[in-house]
């Protein structure tokens, strides 16, 4: 793998029976498994590759709050409190650091929308500074000259090699069952309810299962019937060489995206670029995704034809629980990153610091972005096979909102009040003749 992420042991043994059995082991798998383990409900958390071996280990690092969907803001809140609370809870360090989120602009338009959002934020609970011209000269720096731009002191950052794996961890230390190299290849049904899963191991019972599949789970449902309209979207980051500390959290400025490293490295990614590859499953949900991709967040995006019709998460074909399933050909999605983005996006840090002059490329990488036509995930248990939980399409969101996310689904999926409300995260919304909101990230 292009990524470095940190093992996790297998449990010795497959059971035959759990209480939950949870579908994937990316960040949002291994929360929900560790706060439904924190209950003592018995869990199986099944990966067909390995913990954190998907996007949850290739994003940029950021948790925070600070120019979310207002829809995800709870979502938002909540998790930086529970990143606060895993690493003591755990006894291991997921990297995470209260260090701040700083973004800075040269268009007054951006400005604007940062002081529209702050006010509509304030009123959810959170509050973040809007930063004037001078003030985000002073705090960035270098010779450009700024409009203004908005500080959030209690966002943070995170490691993605060191979150998930810990989490899965801690889970099965508190009695979860996790099982790497063991797909899923579909639910096993019995009078119209969930019973179990066949894994190609063989079968394990459960009456609750919740699929956590990020860029695969549009392609599992679709053999139940369940339209889950999902578009993956490849983006390139990567980690640079040790250098002087020129932020101390995490920068967001038209061209660049950075976050210090505990290593003293930058993860460094260019904001809005990535690439759409065209396939059966993203061209059946097209009409889905127009408010997106009329909007300015599409604007940056390639699209291209290539093998990924064929074959990979959005491609067409059905299989049997008895065969080779296609999360067993492709157990970990590695693609190749956009050299050209990683060569551009060099020059554009070492322009905006001198500072960083003698800085290098370490590796880089690429990932899938599951992504849903409004950018708000989907959690929700699906009517039409009682059961059966979603929690998917975090849109490049997932790292920062996992935990809260984990905490929202272990309250589903126990049937106890939720957190906050989930009406915005339901598929119905984007069922047949319901308008669907253009993104509102920012």
């Amino acid at each position: 793998m292009r990524i470095k992420i940190n093992s996790v042991i297998d449990s010795p043994t497959l059971p035959e029976q759990v209480d939950v059995i949870i579908i994937g082991g990316g960040i949002i798998g291994t929360s929900v498994a560790y706060e439904l383990a924190k209950q003592g409900v018995t869990v199986a958390l099944l990966e067909k590759g390995v913990i954190g071996g998907e996007q949850s280990g290739r994003n940029w690092g950021w948790v925070r709050q600070q120019n979310r969907d207002l829809y995800e803001l709870p979502l938002a809140m909540r998790s930086l409190q529970r990143w606060e609370e895993l690493g003591s809870e755990i006894g291991m360090d997921l990297g995470f650091r209260r260090s701040g989120i700083l973004y800075g602009s040269q268009n007054e338009a951006d400005v604007a929308r940062w002081e529209k959002w702050g006010k509509q934020a304030k009123q959810v609970g959170f509050t973040s500074h809007l930063l004037s011209a001078k003030e985000a000269q002073e705090r960035l720096g270098n010779g450009t000259r700024w409009t203004g731009g908005v500080w959030s002191p209690t966002d943070g950052r995170a490691e993605p090699g060191l979150a998930a794996p810990a989490i899965a961890t801690g889970a099965q230390k508190l009695g979860a069952s996790i099982h790497q190299q063991c797909a899923v290849r579909g639910l096993d049904i019995s009078a119209g309810r969930i019973t179990g899963v066949w894994s190609e191991r063989g079968r394990v019972r459960a009456n609750r299962v919740i699929c956590c599949g990020g860029a695969w789970s549009s392609r599992f449902c679709k053999q139940y019937g369940i339209d889950l309209p999902s578009a993956n979207i490849l983006g390139t980051a990567f980690k640079t060489t040790a250098a002087p500390e020129v932020i101390k959290g995490c920068l967001s400025i038209p061209e660049l995206c950075i976050r210090r490293r505990l290593d003293g490295s930058y993860t460094v990614a260019v904001p809005g670029l990535g690439r759409l590859d065209l396939a059966p499953q993203n061209i059946r949900y097209a009409a889905k995704f127009y408010p997106m991709y009329r909007s300015k967040i599409a604007k940056k995006l390639k699209i291209r034809l290539n093998g990924s019709f064929f074959n990979g998460p959005e491609a067409a074909g059905r299989w049997s629980v008895d065969a080779v399933s296609p999360f067993e050909k492709i157990r970990v999605l590695d693609p190749n990153p956009e050299q050209q983005i990683v060569d551009n996006a060099l020059r554009t840090l070492v322009t905006a610091f001198p500072a960083l002059k003698g800085i290098a490329v370490d590796h880089a990488w690429g990932g899938w972005i599951d992504t849903t036509p409004d950018l708000v995930p989907i959690i929700d248990e699906m009517a039409t096979l009682p059961g059966l939980f979603i929690a998917s399409g975090f849109s490049g969101h997932g790292f920062g909102i996992g935990p809260g996310a984990g905490m929202l689904c272990a309250q589903l999926v126990n049937n106890h009040q939720p957190f906050t409300d989930v009406t915005p995260y339901r598929l119905a919304r984007f069922a047949k003749g319901n308008a669907i909101r253009e993104p509102q990230m920012m």
